[in-house]
């Protein structure tokens, strides 16, 4: 039986995503439900989840499609692609996007899907000082609609649930969680957040004017969390992104395809240094 996941079930979609590597972050969950309570689904067999996906809608005109897992006893069924299938139907989304393993890319295009760039997760064990910059403040400083109006520049819509949630939640020292700004003369010119994961930290979102913007707020953003583990999910279109990574020794662990239905967003990738999340963009 297909239906709406409750919070409980998309607490238990996040456990699968630990389970299968995709390491989300510890507080990410509450996050997620916060940014569209509507957008998880489930398939019940004999009472029990077989199969979940998301389909969170940002905007009316902008999805994002994530948490595609069945589990591996029920795998080879068909019912995954069904769950798939019924859910992305009833979108009435202009663009839907998706950042799915490489190998799955045939499948994603056989449903309207159509490839725009790699993403590759880069990680390594870092410790670095913290930029003495005032420029660099905690996004609670900064009013939400000014966060709100600098991300959705870097999105293929504005995504107020979204975005306010994940700052909010970065703002939740106990979840290891953090959110900074870079704002100069009044204006923000860089955002980025890391938290707390299963294994390690991740950074996302990381959004600069510039490639020396994106280097202080990630020195900043590590060295508040007292290093460790460090994971950077970058587009790959970016050179700039690729080349910090590099400069701190990170190396390629993980890529994803991102690909998108219906209209193409043209996005500044040379601003987007680090994706948000690959599971709701």
């Amino acid at each position: 039986m297909i239906r709406r996941a409750t919070k409980t079930d998309l607490e238990a979609l996040v456990s699968w995503a630990a389970k299968e590597g995709w390491n989300p972050g510890l507080g990410d969950a509450d996050a997620f439900w916060r940014a569209d309570p509507d957008g998880y689904w489930v398939d019940d067999v004999d009472g029990e989840i077989a199969a979940g996906v998301s389909l969170v809608h940002h905007h009316p005109d902008y999805g994002f499609l994530g948490f595609y897992i069945v589990l591996p006893q029920f795998r080879g069924q068909g019912l995954g692609f069904r769950l798939w299938s019924q859910v992305l139907a009833m979108s009435p989304a202009r663009t839907v996007g998706l950042d799915g393993v490489v190998a799955q890319q045939e499948n994603y295009r056989k449903s309207g899907f159509a490839y725009a760039h790699a993403n590759a997760r880069y990680g390594a064990k870092l410790l670095l000082d913290a930029p003495m910059d005032p420029r660099i403040v905690p996004a609670a400083s900064v009013p939400t609609d000014a966060l709100v109006a600098y991300d959705a520049a870097c999105n293929p819509a504005p995504r107020q649930r979204f975005i306010t949630a994940w700052l909010d939640a970065s703002a939740d020292a106990s979840h290891g969680r953090a959110a900074l700004v870079f704002r100069d003369g009044g204006s923000i010119s860089g955002l980025g957040a890391i938290r707390a994961c299963g294994s390690g930290f991740k950074i996302g979102p990381l959004f600069a004017d510039s490639p020396e913007i994106a280097d202080r707020l990630f020195r900043a953003l590590v060295a508040g969390v007292g290093g460790g583990d460090i994971y950077l999910d970058i587009p790959m279109p970016n050179p700039e992104a690729r080349a910090l990574a590099l400069r701190y020794g990170m190396q390629p662990v993980f890529e994803t395809a991102r690909m998108y239905r219906g209209h193409y967003p043209e996005l500044p990738l040379r601003r987007i240094f680090g994706v948000t999340s690959f599971e709701l963009g």
